[in-house]
């Protein structure tokens, strides 16, 4: 917890007073705690891990990254031909075979275990985190209330870049140019939106092709039976939702590593049994023949093929299985997303020394199996087992659908709690499901509303084939996304040769441009479901980001002075009352104009009043040492503070956080911290304007010699005060008195201690301010459907404010204002 004197004049102070005496105010502005000192190397490396921890976790990383990677030799080839029930040219299977086996190279292998994991936020992959990363380095507001001591946070790190290079240029051209930063924010969440369709569509392809197994046994058996326990499976599955995975979680690794073994070893037996030579198509000749030879079915069939580097589901987020949070994608891009869960090396081990052999020799196992019989591709996942094995596999691959789907739905919650800390999605209900794991959530309405469109897919489909058409549009669409940020992040952060990232470019765009094209050649066959989800989610996204900055824009620009406040006296023209009030608001600076629309209905205010700013910053976490910066308004008779909480998009506000008294403990530490500050400048402003100063710019030479010699003095002292861990509100810290009145002060000191102490004892209420903007008569009619209708309409639906900040009901007031903008 930051508690910190800190003003707007601070940046100028620091470049003015630099010396020993700058060099002590940078330790002083540390996070109070012992452990603020090293914060920054806290955080987890490849080079800290052990052997057995490295292997560990990449044993682990099975059951969270390579579920659905794993899963999709089920259906691969049924999807690739698709259109007929035999291979009439058996070359056809050698040379689909051949791109498939170079597609899970170039894409998983070399893309991203190679180039994608190289690159992380603080640990962090994926999508969300690609794209704060890069709004940090060019200085692109994600949020609009952030504040300068934002960037002070040991996560919130840039690479410097040289003047005149082609990073700087890149940085300066994007923070310069809005319509650039839109663009970059629709790029974002047109991906995310694709990932939270996958959310639907991988739970029905998954459950439905493991399910169809039983036909491959029983050939009798009708579809609608098929059909009606892959529903009963999926309402099963997401009505267990709302009760985690933590005690099943930890057998989700060994099947996920039995069924990898399993189809490796089936592999393997039919390559030597049915047709050896099946190791021509590992000649580049092989597909090249094939396109030659097939021409425009050769690709259209890039669309089924394109599934076995997708699995079912690409970008989304985390599915905590270790004790570590981090962000969880499916398919190939799991690799790079579950960077921040696992450590890069271990799931470079996983995929290059497991994953990635197992699903060729289960690819190349079923190749061998179809070219001696070409009448089974419609199930040749099941028709390839051998008989004896028949059974076990079909419990396991069960077993392996299952774990992926739900691996899916978990992270479509986590992507949609990261879209709504960055503001791009209306507010939901998180429940948090485990005591231990923290990134354990379950949403409740996304879980619904995933589970209805789920079953009218899987009801109105009923074939894999249709499923698959319609997932592949969605999935190869984020990969394209990832390999946008990840060339823009190459120039501006990694500063790459540009003929590197051209190259970069070149090879993997056109490849997915390639199958880009191939997917939406099946839209009428499927392929229009993911484009519909996608549009739908993204005007949501898109419409509450925008509706949300102008109500932000409508209130920064109707704020009230603080000087209007100071004018009203200490009493603010009030009864003040026993207790502390928590005013909440969106403004990092200046009261807003809902605080004076409060004091002119209500004629009495909190003897301690709090204006409480919680924001999500572009960071993936922030330390807890670091999460509150507070700040004195107006001198100490008033008893006024503002107090900025800030969370990263992975952290999480919970219940059993217990808000309200670090926010206390933090106010206590703030008084300490200030009373320490004034004892070491020799000044006692109690009637001071505004929060003081560390060193102010405008001290003459000789005033800062002297209080450079005074923190000399003081420097034991300080350390001192700043190892101790913040404790109860009562609880006080003797300081050694440096100047004639230190004993008055410290008395000062321990009176608004007390106080504080006191008003806490005497209850704390929570005052939400709901400001609602509507348009003006003569607005355009667009800007009236999407403020008016389509951001009111979200505004109804989604939940308070008191709901996501766990506020109770008995201490929670409302307090409502309208805005025409």
């Amino acid at each position: 917890m930051d508690a910190v004197v800190e003003t707007d004049e601070e940046e100028e102070a620091q470049e003015q007073g630099k010396g020993r005496m700058w060099k002590l105010d940078q330790t002083l502005d540390q996070p109070l705690g012992e452990e603020a000192g090293h914060v920054a190397s806290m955080w987890r490396s490849d080079k800290g891990l052990s052997t057995a921890t490295t292997l560990r976790l990449a044993f682990l990383s099975l059951g969270v990254v390579y579920g659905d990677l794993g899963t999709s030799p089920l259906y691969v080839f049924s999807s690739i031909f698709q259109d007929t029930s035999t291979v009439e040219n058996t070359d056809d299977i050698l040379g689909t075979l051949s791109l498939i086996i170079y597609t899970i190279t170039l894409i998983p292998l070399i893309k991203y275990v190679f180039i994608a994991l190289q690159s992380s936020d603080y640990g962090e992959g994926g999508t969300f985190a690609l794209y704060s990363l890069i709004c940090r380095h060019v200085k692109a507001n994600t949020i609009q209330n952030q504040h300068h001591t934002d960037l002070k946070l040991t996560t919130y790190s840039r690479r410097p870049v040289a003047p005149n290079s082609l990073a700087f240029k890149v940085r300066t051209l994007l923070e310069n140019n809005s319509h650039l930063q839109k663009i970059l924010l629709v790029l974002v969440l047109l991906g995310t939106s694709m990932v939270i369709g996958d959310g639907i569509l991988s739970p029905a392809i998954s459950v439905l092709s493991s399910v169809k197994g039983i036909q491959a046994a029983h050939h009798s058996l009708p579809e609608e039976a098929v059909l009606v326990l892959s529903l009963l499976i999926l309402v099963i599955l997401f009505c267990m939702q709302r009760f985690g995975t933590g005690r099943v979680a930890f057998i989700f690794a060994p099947v996920i590593f039995l069924w990898f073994l399993s189809i490796g070893l089936i592999g393997l037996y039919n390559i030597f049994r049915h047709d050896p030579s099946i190791f021509r198509a590992l000649s580049p000749l092989t597909f090249i023949r094939y396109f030659h030879r097939s021409e425009v079915n050769g690709w259209v069939a890039l669309g089924g093929i394109m599934l076995s580097i997708t699995g079912k589901r690409c970008s989304s987020f985390v599915f905590t299985l270790s004790l570590m949070q981090g962000i969880h994608i499916a398919g190939a891009e799991a690799l790079f997303a579950d960077l921040g869960h696992f450590s890069a090396l271990s799931i470079q081990l996983a995929f290059t020394f497991l994953v990635f052999p197992c699903l060729l020799a289960a690819y190349m196992g079923q190749a061998a199996f179809l070219m001696h019989h070409p009448d089974r591709v419609a199930d040749a996942f099941y028709s390839s087992v051998p008989g004896p094995l028949y059974w076990p596999m079909f419990v396991i691959a069960t077993a392996a659908a299952i774990i992926a789907s739900q691996a899916t739905i978990s992270a479509t919650f986590s992507i949609v709690k990261q879209a709504v800390a960055l503001g791009c999605f209306p507010r939901v209900k998180i429940v948090h499901t485990s005591q231990r794991f923290m990134g354990q959530i379950y949403v409740p309405e996304v879980n619904w509303i995933l589970m209805a469109l789920c079953l009218l897919i899987t009801a109105g489909f009923r074939k894999t084939t249709q499923i698959g058409n319609a997932y592949g549009v969605a999935v190869i669409g984020v990969m394209l996304v990832t390999t946008l940020l990840m060339a823009l992040l190459m120039v501006v952060i990694w500063q790459t040769n540009i003929f590197l990232v051209l190259l970069f470019l070149a090879v993997f765009g056109t490849v997915e441009l390639v199958y880009i094209s191939a997917v939406l050649f099946k839209v009428p066959n499927g392929g229009w479901v993911p484009l519909a989800i996608g549009a739908v989610l993204l005007l949501v996204m898109y419409t509450w980001h925008y509706g949300s900055t102008q109500r932000y824009e409508t209130e920064k620009r109707n704020k009230v002075s603080v000087g209007w406040i100071l004018g009203l006296g200490p009493s603010l023209g009030l009864v003040r009352l026993p207790g502390i009030g928590l005013f909440y608001t969106e403004l990092a600076h200046g009261v807003p104009s809902i605080f004076s629309h409060f004091l002119t209905h209500f004629p009495a205010i909190h003897s301690i009043l709090v204006f409480v700013c919680v924001k999500y910053l572009p960071v993936s976490t922030v330390p807890k040492e670091e999460r509150f910066l507070v700040r004195r308004i107006g001198p100490k008779n008033y008893r006024m503070f503002r107090c900025a909480v800030r969370y990263g998009y992975k952290d999480l506000h919970k219940r059993d956080d217990h808000f309200d008294d670090l926010l206390i403990q933090t106010l206590a530490a703030f008084v300490k911290y200030e009373s320490l500050l004034e004892s070491v400048d020799g000044q006692d402003d109690g009637n001071s304007e505004l929060s003081q100063v560390v060193y102010a710019a405008s001290s003459s030479q000789s005033q800062q010699e002297q209080q450079e010699h005074d923190h000399q003095e003081t420097r034991n002292t300080v350390a001192g005060f700043m190892s101790n861990s913040l404790t109860s509100v009562n609880s006080s810290t003797q300081l050694t008195s440096y100047s004639s009145d230190g004993d008055d002060r410290d008395d000062r000191r321990q009176d608004e201690l007390k106080f504080l102490h006191s008003a806490k004892e005497q209850g704390i209420v929570h005052i939400l301010g709901n400001t609602l903007i509507r348009c003006n008569e003569g607005s355009g009619l667009l800007r009236r459907a999407t403020i008016n209708y389509c951001y009111g309409f979200l505004r109804r639906i989604c939940r308070d404010n008191s709901v996501i900040y766990h506020i109770p009901h008995e201490s929670l007031l409302h307090v409502g204002m309208v805005y025409n903008v």
